[in-house]
């Protein structure tokens, strides 16, 4: 079972919020050790290295979580993983290839987002061009608590 679009944007939502954060503390970590050395003596980076760093923000953060368990954190939250098209964890190569697509399909102005509305397959253009999808896992059972007592 796919995912619905809501499911789908409330998870990126929480990703979001944490790839913001990440990327405060790395520009800030940067500017630090340029500003040490004595390459940025006015305290600033340039737009195009606070870009290259937002980026590999954004590549790295994704491609960890997904080679690791498919998930990244809002995923888990929203009870979504990512697998190749044989239902496996992804590879390094294939989660950076989907990445890549992502940027692809945000620069068409979403329309790339907005195809698993009308896809049978419910996929992204970015899932076709890495071989992957988006699947909803089943809700855990809750157990009781008091039924493990002694």
């Amino acid at each position: 079972m796919h995912p619905s679009l809501f499911r789908r944007l409330t998870a990126m939502l929480y990703d979001s919020l944490l790839i913001v954060a990440l990327v405060f503390v790395v520009n800030g970590a940067v500017l630090g050790i340029m500003a040490n050395i004595g390459v940025a003596e006015d305290h600033t980076l340039r737009p195009w290295q606070a870009q290259i760093l937002t980026l590999a923000c954004i590549v790295i953060f994704f491609t960890l979580f997904w080679i690791k368990s498919g998930q990244t954190l809002g995923m888990q939250a929203w009870r979504i993983k990512l697998v190749d098209f044989h239902g496996n964890t992804p590879s390094v190569a294939l989660a950076m290839l989907r990445c890549a697509g992502a940027l692809l399909s945000a620069a068409c102005f979403g329309l790339g987002f907005l195809w698993c509305l009308v896809d049978p397959n419910k996929r992204y253009w970015h899932d076709y061009l890495s071989h992957t999808e988006l699947i909803l896992l089943p809700k855990k059972d809750k157990k009781t608590s008091g039924d493990d007592e002694a």
